[in-house]
C-alpha cells in the first residue's frame, strides 16, 4: 500500500468544486484571483470531474485571503492538505489518520488555530460527475465508520460544532481521496457545495428553483428578511411561463410580469400579478420598483448593459439576473460583462455573482443599490 500526501510533496493546495465541464473557467478564475493577491502557482484540473486544485507554496494564506463569496465558478472552497492514493479498501482509516498526524502543523496554520486542532464536523463527499455519484453509497458508509475513529484520538468533536473548521474527505474512487478543511463562515454549508432546497411548490416551471437558489446563495439572511417581504413591488422581465414571478409572489411581492408569451397557473390570474405583453428589453416602470429579476435569453453584454440602465435610471433597488455565457472564453466574457455592468450601473451597495447548481451555461448576478 502506498500513500501520497501533498504536505510532503507539493504542499497544501486551494481545492475548489465547480459544475462539471467548467474546470477551465474555475482554473482561470483561481489563477487570476491568486495573481491579484501576489500568490503564484498553477491550477491542476481533470476534465468533467468538477474539481480544481490550485497549487502554490502559500496556499493556506491564499485560502484565507480569497473569500468564498467572491468566487463565481466555485461551489465550494477548501484548503486541501493531503492526497491519499492506492489505498487498501479493507483499511482506509489507518492511512487517513496517519495523514492527519503528518499534516498537523499545516492544519493548525490553515485553520488559523492555536494549539490542538479539533474539527467541528466531518463531510465525506464525492464530485458531481457521473463517476463521482457512483460513490454516494461508499461516502455514507465510510463516513459512519470514520466518525468514531476520528473522535477517539480527539480529531473530531463529540457533537457538530459550526464554529470550528470542518474536515472534508473527497472521494475520487474507492482507493483515492483528498483531505481538506473548510473554515466556518467562509465556505458553502452544503456537502459538495450543492444547496439542498426543495422545488417551490406549484411552480409553473423548473426555473423557479434557480431563483430560489439565488436568493438563498447570493443574499445574506438579513438581506432576505429586509428585501423580500410583503408589500414590496417587483418586475420580472421575460417572465413566461412564470417561474421567477412565482418565487417573488410567494415572498409577498406584487409583480409586474413582462413577456409577450403566456403565463401558466398559479401565476396566471393571480391577484398579486399584472401581466404585461411587452418586450422586456424596452419596457420600463412608471415608478421605481423594489425588485427587478430577469432570465431572458440574450447576448450577455446586451443583458449587462440593460441591467445597468435599470440601476443608473433608478428603476429598481435590487435585482437578480442571468448572463448566458458563450461556448468559448467564458471566464473572459464573465469579467468583461461584470466590469461593464459595474461601470455603467452607478454606485452599488452589493454585487455578487455565482454559477448556481441550477445554472447551466450561465451565471446569476445579485446587485443592490
Amino acid at each position: 500500500m502506498s500513500i501520497a500526501i501533498t504536505t510532503t510533496k507539493r504542499g497544501p493546495a486551494l481545492l475548489a468544486y465547480c459544475r462539471p465541464g467548467f474546470e477551465p473557467e474555475l482554473a482561470a478564475e483561481l489563477s487570476a484571483r491568486a495573481a491579484e493577491r501576489d500568490h503564484w502557482g498553477h491550477a491542476v484540473t481533470e476534465r468533467n470531474t468538477g474539481v480544481v486544485r490550485y497549487v502554490c507554496t502559500s496556499a493556506p494564506m491564499l485560502e484565507r485571503q480569497l473569500a468564498f463569496d467572491d468566487l463565481i465558478f466555485a461551489r465550494q472552497k477548501l484548503l486541501g492538505f493531503a492526497e491519499l492514493d492506492a489505498l487498501d479498501p479493507k483499511d482506509r482509516i489507518t492511512p487517513l489518520l496517519a495523514a492527519l498526524e503528518a499534516s498537523r502543523d499545516s492544519l493548525v496554520a490553515g485553520a488559523s488555530a492555536a494549539g490542538a486542532l479539533r474539527f467541528g464536523d466531518l463531510v465525506v463527499e464525492h464530485s458531481d460527475s457521473d463517476a463521482g455519484r457512483e460513490l454516494a453509497g461508499l461516502a455514507r458508509g465510510f463516513g459512519n465508520a470514520l466518525r468514531p475513529a476520528l473522535r477517539k484520538p480527539g480529531w473530531l468533536t463529540d457533537k457538530p460544532d459550526a464554529r470550528k473548521p470542518r474536515l472534508h474527505v473527497l472521494l475520487h474512487s474507492g482507493t483515492r481521496m483528498d483531505l481538506a478543511l473548510s473554515r466556518a463562515g467562509d465556505s458553502s454549508p452544503w456537502p459538495g457545495g450543492i444547496p439542498r432546497l426543495r422545488q417551490p411548490p406549484n411552480a409553473p416551471s423548473r426555473s423557479a428553483a434557480k431563483l430560489d437558489e439565488a436568493i438563498h446563495t447570493l443574499l445574506t439572511g438579513d438581506e432576505r428578511a429586509q428585501l423580500l417581504r410583503e408589500g414590496l413591488r417587483g418586475a420580472d422581465l421575460g417572465a413566461a411561463p412564470g417561474g421567477w414571478t412565482w418565487v417573488l409572489v410567494r415572498a409577498g411581492l406584487r409583480v409586474t410580469a413582462v413577456d409577450n408569451g403566456p403565463l401558466k397557473e398559479p401565476v396566471a390570474g393571480h391577484p398579486q400579478v399584472e401581466h404585461l405583453r411587452a418586450d422586456g428589453f424596452r419596457w420600463q416602470p412608471a415608478r421605481p420598483l423594489d425588485w427587478m429579476v430577469c432570465d431572458m435569453v440574450e447576448q450577455p453584454r446586451r443583458v449587462a448593459e440593460r441591467m445597468a440602465e435599470w440601476f443608473r435610471e433608478g428603476w429598481c433597488r435590487s435585482a437578480i439576473f442571468n448572463l448566458k455565457l458563450p461556448m468559448k472564453k467564458r471566464w473572459d466574457e464573465t469579467v468583461l460583462c461584470l466590469d461593464l455592468f459595474r461601470q455603467q450601473a452607478g454606485e452599488l451597495k452589493a454585487l455578487h455573482a455565482r454559477q448556481l447548481y441550477h445554472d447551466r451555461e450561465e451565471i446569476t448576478v445579485f446587485a443592490r443599490r
